[in-house]
């Protein structure tokens, strides 16, 4: 690693100037990095005797960050702690890029109870001084922050032992755009990230508006929220360990009403298509008269292999769903084993609920498993008339009745009216993914799998709390000025009180004022919400996270099709091409990695061939610990709220080739040691070449500064700019 003195001390882009390691014995007192103007302090020398020989010494203890936004003013407060865990002194400069806009409220580092000050550097003195640092260290990861301001802090030798505590807090107004408002946190540093992760992340957000909010999203993260009321909500990050792989991003609508929609698009090139994603969100409580009525469904497996703690659960989800049924739904359950029993004849109001639970509870597991029996014998009952879930769970392979899975399919097809919806849980690892796919996705529902150590009611709880108070049925989409297709997930829809909904689909076409209707079934009529003065860019641009999660939820799409169907090459084709064109590599195309020539032709064949004999493995491979995995994955992506990751290259390894990263909406593969944009085709392009930190390499950073994302990535890039035309950097 060429970076001698330069190392992150934190995930919030703290560089950290210091001796690292052994190495120190090697190098000798540097030339100062300071530019001439000498804005900063030169990185002092430290004696070999007195530096760590663990090139691990330095530990983030904590990062957290605390967001309160009012009226789209943030005040971000981060409190950062890092020891030094070696056997030696260390010393150096910290340096923080902060976000466009913000502005520094206060910056304290406590160092044995003394208070170091701080300096704000302006846009040009921090673009010099991360010029120096790449010219001197050879390391290009600070030009992604080209343009900003940054914070400047002395710091005093760190003893062996000893830990530094620093508290940052930034005020930032946010902009509001399409009805959102979008905060980042500016958590990723890529390869200036310190080797060690931090042992605490924690970041809370708390925010207040004036009006309603509606949608609250993260595309970077899995954030619990919490609402506190139609204009205030809090949303909170936790995680041990943690390697920052992007920044945190935020965004809620502020538009409010009976039912919000906020639109975003991104679009690669004008002569692309390009990829939008909806937020729809119901109102966060329904009243009682505003909730659809319906008929709920539990058929649950009571087989001798469920006796003891599953069977247990089991009783306890069904009582969840039976103490949370609304007033004007209706219900009954269905148990069985070698045979099945019904808890009543006909349908039940909620009146009756708890005497159904009493009666679940007094059962115990015993018999086969007659998957088709129970299923036809539940379907039998439904109401033409009145919208009915069926929850079904069961913990095996069919052992009596009918045995094969491609027969209860069709039997469940026949048995049902169109109104049904059917929602699977397989538990454990002895399921028939086939069969619980195939049914959730002929009936409009969704499959669940409870792995071993997990637990079945509070799985079943956590899917009934997101679909128990249905407001609108049936909903599907019109657009006009673009034409809209591939949509995840598909149409129609039904949406929940306080259950936000994602749609990822693609576009074609632009428009600056299209017209957005969505419709839906309340009450047995009709209803029309129309969103009007909606953009769907015309020009390369926009929010690059959009074509990373369509790109996720159709290759999720497209495994499943080939697990339920078998191995068919046009899926094969468009999983290699996705795949490689975003950088989303899944454990079925991770060979991607190791194919050097993956961006000819060619080179595409070759993957193809090799992933159809994967894929009809997948689609032959049924029950088991592998075909739940797969299960688990294809609808986990399938569904997926934000990008599949991108692998990388592990940090600080001069690998030859086998990762992929993206930056600033494009996407970029190792390949002998260059990070090759996945748009380029060496048989038809030819690149420009520029030395990498030579006098033309800044030179062009000055005057195209959008190329600094592509530049940070290391010494050797190429990329294919947005004319077509393509640029190569080469190591001195």
């Amino acid at each position: 690693m060429k970076r001698r003195f330069l190392i992150v001390c934190s995930l919030i882009s703290l560089a950290l100037l210091a001796a690292l390691g052994a190495r120190a014995q090697e190098i000798p007192c540097p030339v100062p990095i300071c530019p001439p103007d000498s804005i900063c302090d030169p990185v002092p020398c430290l004696p070999p005797w007195g530096v760590s020989t663990n090139p691990d010494w330095l530990v983030i203890a904590h990062h957290r960050v605390d967001v309160r936004i009012s009226d789209q003013i943030a005040r971000t407060t981060v409190d950062f702690k890092f020891e030094n865990r070696g056997d030696g002194l260390a010393e150096g400069t910290f340096i923080f890029p902060l976000p466009a806009g913000a502005a520094v409220d206060s910056l304290t580092m406590f160092i044995n109870d003394t208070a170091v000050q701080a300096r704000v550097l302006d846009a040009d003195e921090a673009r010099a001084y991360y010029d120096a640092i790449v010219r001197q260290y050879r390391d290009p990861a600070l030009l992604e922050f080209l343009g900003t301001t940054a914070v400047q802090a002395n710091v005093f030798p760190i003893p062996p032992g000893e830990t530094r505590r620093i508290e940052l807090t930034y005020s930032q107004a946010l902009t509001l755009e399409n009805g959102l408002v979008h905060y980042v946190y500016p958590l990723h540093v890529s390869q200036l990230t310190s080797r060690r992760p931090a042992e605490e992340m924690v970041i809370r957000v708390a925010v207040e508006s004036a009006g309603t909010i509606g949608t609250v999203y993260s595309p970077s993260h899995a954030i619990a929220i919490a609402r506190e009321g139609e204009s205030t909500f809090r949303a909170g990050f936790e995680a041990s360990d943690f390697n920052a792989d992007r920044d945190f991003s935020l965004y809620y609508g502020v538009s409010g009403g009976e039912l919000s929609l906020n639109l975003l698009s991104y679009r690669a090139g004008a002569n692309e298509d390009g990829y939008f994603l909806m937020l729809l969100q119901p109102p966060l409580q329904a009243e009682a008269q505003q909730v659809l009525p319906r008929d709920v469904l539990l058929v649950l497996d009571q087989s001798g292999s469920m006796q003891g703690e599953k069977w247990a659960q089991a009783q306890a989800a069904a009582r969840y769903v039976l103490q949370h049924l609304n007033p004007g739904d209706r219900f009954n359950a269905v148990l069985f084993s070698t045979g099945w029993r019904m808890f009543s004849e006909r349908w039940e109001t909620p009146q009756v609920a708890e005497e159904a639970a009493a009666w679940i509870d007094g059962q115990f597991a015993e018999g086969g498993t007659n998957i088709d029996g129970a299923l036809s014998t539940a379907l039998q009952q439904v109401d033409p008339e009145r919208r009915a879930v069926l929850l079904f769970m069961t913990d095996g392979l069919p052992t009596e009745g009918e045995l094969d899975s491609q027969t209860i399919l069709r039997d469940l097809q026949q048995a049902a009216p169109g109104n049904a919806q059917i929602f699977t849980f397989g538990v454990g690892d002895d399921v028939d993914t086939y069969l619980l796919d195939s049914i959730s996705v002929a009936f409009g529902g969704a499959s669940s799998y409870v792995r071993p150590g997990e637990r079945i009611d509070e799985e079943m709880a956590a899917l009934y709390q997101r679909i128990s108070a249905p407001v609108l049925r049936d909903a599907t989409l019109t657009v006009e000025g673009v034409q809209i297709d591939a949509i995840y997930p598909a149409l129609p829809i039904d949406l929940f009180a306080g259950s936000q909904v994602v749609l990822a689909g693609r576009y074609r076409g632009a428009a600056d004022d299209a017209r957005i209707m969505l419709s839906g079934e309340v009450d047995g009529q009709r209803r029309d919400f129309i969103f009007a003065g909606q953009a769907f860019r015309a020009r390369a641009g926009g929010e690059a996270f959009v074509g990373q999660l369509w790109a996720t939820r159709r290759i999720g799409d497209l495994l499943t099709q080939i697990r339920l169907h078998g191995e068919n090459r046009e899926w094969v084709d468009s999983i290699i091409a996705l795949s490689v064109r975003f950088g989303i590599i899944t454990p079925y195309t991770s060979f991607l990695l190791d194919e050097n020539d993956i961006l000819t032709q060619t080179g595409r064949q070759a993957a193809a061939q090799s992933f159809e004999a994967a894929a009809q493995s997948l689609a032959n491979t049924t029950s088991g610990a592998s075909a739940v995995d797969a299960a688990d994955m294809s609808s986990g992506m399938a569904a997926a709220a934000a990008p599949l990751p991108a692998p990388t290259a592990p940090a600080g390894q001069p690998t030859p080739s086998g990762g992929f990263r993206t930056a600033a909406g494009k996407t970029f593969v190792l390949q002998d040691g260059v990070w090759t944009d996945t748009r380029f085709d060496a048989s038809t392009m030819t690149a420009q070449t520029v030395v990498f930190a030579s006098d033309d390499y800044f030179a062009l950073l000055q005057a195209e500064p959008a190329l600094a994302p592509y530049f940070a990535l290391g010494e050797q890039v190429i990329i294919v700019r947005d004319d077509g035309t393509a640029l190569r950097v080469t190591a001195a």
